[in-house]
């Protein structure tokens, strides 16, 4: 019988497991102390259990591991990118941001993507599988161990859609968040989507007050067509109209990620179709200087395009900001480094 994996059980699960063996139900609590805050790697560390209980746990159950094989710092803004190895040489990457107010870590959540955006390098190669909440989990556990420096905020932004992978991300936003774990804040996590409009409204209707924000990258139905294939399946209507539903439900501000490509979604009348789209909502645009894709044949707009478009948008209101091009000497676009690896 195959063990199971303990790192992603949730505190209630383990607790009914833990009981099973005979055990008492306050041992699920030291044990997932010692996954989630000590980030052990054997049951041989948990040094407040006896001996036998261990014999137990290591008989019946899994501690699932994720191997760092490659790292890169960048020698501008100290971007750590990660590359991790998991069970059956599966190959994600991660990465630590250093901001002023904290540490950030941005966490993939699938091996690829199916979504296949055509800026984005994760998608290249399809969907390999879904991660597990352990995985996501042990991305952030092994960077705070490996930087020895502490986490305050996550975002969901690397290889793959969180909400192709909903119940696994669930699972990991109950983990993460619990006062007996790492006991990050929601409102310390971000998710991105690229517009998977029912778990949109799924999750506003949890009334979670994690952040999200969606990868908008076009104003129009045709124009976003041409770059996101989801786009084929949802309306730009729809998705807005989740993510209001959102922002109304759970009075959480939603980030619309932009990325800005040289004579595709850069022009003046762009920037107007977004006012159109978001004027009076509780939103924040994000404009994002693409990455260069050498599969892709997509270019970055200038400086000078770049600031006139965010400054349309300012001067209708809409909150507005340039992202801080962060790890550009270390394969900044999601999914090069994984990908370079591999091939």
């Amino acid at each position: 019988m195959d063990k199971i994996d303990i790192k992603n059980l949730t505190l209630d699960e383990l607790e009914k497991e833990i009981t099973s063996l005979g055990e008492a139900k306050f041992r699920a609590k030291q044990i997932f102390s010692w996954l989630h805050q000590k980030n052990v790697s054997s049951f041989d560390e948990m040094t407040n259990i006896s001996k036998d209980f261990r014999e137990k746990l290591a008989n019946k159950f899994k501690l699932t591991e994720i191997e760092i094989i490659d790292k890169l710092v960048s020698n501008v803004d100290k971007t750590t990118k990660y590359l991790f190895k998991l069970e059956n040489n599966y190959i994600i990457e991660s990465v630590l941001m250093k901001y002023s107010y904290g540490n950030a870590v941005c966490i993939s959540t699938q091996v690829g993507c199916r979504m296949g955006c055509k800026f984005c390098a994760s998608t290249l190669d399809g969907l390999e599988r879904n991660l597990l909440a352990s995985e996501m989990l042990s991305q952030i556990y092994k960077i705070q161990e490996d930087s020895k420096e502490k986490i305050r905020s996550i975002v969901l932004m690397g290889s793959g859609e969180p909400f192709d992978n909903f119940e696994n991300f669930l699972k990991f936003i109950e983990i993460i968040n619990h006062k007996d774990g790492l006991n990050i804040g929601q409102r310390h996590i971000t998710v991105s989507t690229c517009g998977i409009v029912p778990k949109i409204y799924e999750l506003a209707d949890k009334k979670m007050q994690i952040n999200l924000a969606l990868s908008l990258h076009a104003p129009t139905d045709e124009d976003r067509q041409k770059i996101m294939p989801i786009a084929k399946k949802y309306t730009v209507k729809e998705i807005v109209d989740a993510c209001k539903y959102f922002a109304n439900t759970t009075k959480r501000r939603v980030t619309y990620e932009y990325a800005l490509i040289s004579g595709v979604n850069d022009r003046e009348e762009d920037a107007k179709e977004i006012i159109k789209l978001l004027k009076g909502s509780l939103c924040h645009v994000n404009l994002i200087p693409v990455n260069d894709v050498k599969e892709r044949n997509y270019i970055k707009s200038s400086k000078e395009q770049i600031k006139n478009f965010a400054n349309i948008l300012i001067n209708a209101g809409i909150e507005t900001t340039i992202r801080r091009e962060l790890g550009s000497d270390i394969n900044a676009a999601c999914g090069q480094l994984r990908k370079s690896y591999k091939y």
